[in-house]
């Protein structure tokens, strides 16, 4: 090998490696219910970008994460909720129960979708109403099983 081809190699070792390291892959845990064939009918229509966060690679089956640090973190297969007394608003035709007792890190989750999504937003960073509105078309592809009562609407 001349001289040039191992300078050239060793080039690109650094180079991947480098991009290896550089990986932003977000670990992250599947929902008991991640396998039901219903995750994957969404997973494939999710944005690649998300209120102008990027997408970035999860670990997990039937997630994914925008933003970096991630902002929106998305999950299929939680447990369906039940009834419950948080607010439930409906955004894109989809509804959500919203959860912020960890604010700003605001909790979705859909209400009567089988399986239920469940999404994480930072409020500092993204809009819920923008993240919710973006994830509506991928969630709506599934039928609704139940509806929210006395909700407000959100247009977008």
């Amino acid at each position: 090998m001349t001289r040039l081809r191992r300078t050239l190699a060793a080039a690109l070792l650094l180079a991947a490696t480098g991009l290896a390291g550089c990986t932003s892959t977000v670990s992250l845990t599947p929902a008991a219910d991640a396998n039901n064939p219903n995750c994957a009918t969404v997973m494939v229509r999710l944005p690649s970008t998300l209120a102008g966060q990027d997408r970035h690679w999860t670990d997990a089956q039937a997630t994914a994460a925008w933003g970096s640090p991630s902002t929106v973190i998305f999950s299929c297969g939680v447990t369906p909720p039940g009834p419950t007394t948080l607010p439930c608003q409906t955004v894109n035709g989809v509804d959500w129960i919203i959860d912020d007792s960890d604010a700003p890190t605001y909790r979705f989750t859909t209400f009567g979708r089988t399986p239920a999504f469940q999404v994480l937003v930072d409020y500092d960073v993204v809009s819920g109403n923008d993240a919710l509105q973006a994830l509506g078309p991928s969630i709506s592809q599934l039928p609704k099983d139940a509806q929210c009562t006395d909700k407000p609407t959100a247009t977008g």
